[in-house]
């Protein structure tokens, strides 16, 4: 085989991208590489990462296809809102208080099982 027969290196799937862009991140942020190896895996991350933004682009672009069938007219297209996926979470809502039943001396209780 000569070097025009090989074929090209296949590109990682969006999982894959994701998984080696998160240990790139790591081990910028652990400090511990020296300059020349933190730009190239900072080169590295940022090849993962467009590849990551190409994928997401492409799945997007299938999805308002399928969306958008002109068979099915209930359906309609609606552009991506990529800022809905980054909008902070709403804190979680409070427990209600849970109501106190004014214990009661009294005849008319004696006997009687009280579960709280």
């Amino acid at each position: 085989m000569t070097s025009n027969d090989t074929p090209p290196p296949s590109t990682p799937s969006f999982e894959e991208s994701l998984a080696q862009l998160e240990e790139i991140v790591g081990d910028l942020e652990e400090g511990r590489l020296g300059l020349e190896a933190s730009l190239l895996r900072f080169e590295e991350g940022v090849r993962l990462l467009r590849n990551c933004q190409g994928l997401l682009e492409t799945a997007e672009r299938k999805i308002e296809i399928l969306t958008s069938n002109p068979a099915a007219p209930q359906l309609e297209t609606r552009p991506f809102d990529a800022e809905a996926t980054f909008t902070e979470a709403a804190p979680p809502a409070a427990k209600p208080a849970r109501r106190k039943t004014p214990k009661t001396d009294g005849a008319e209780n004696e006997g009687e099982a009280r579960l709280f």
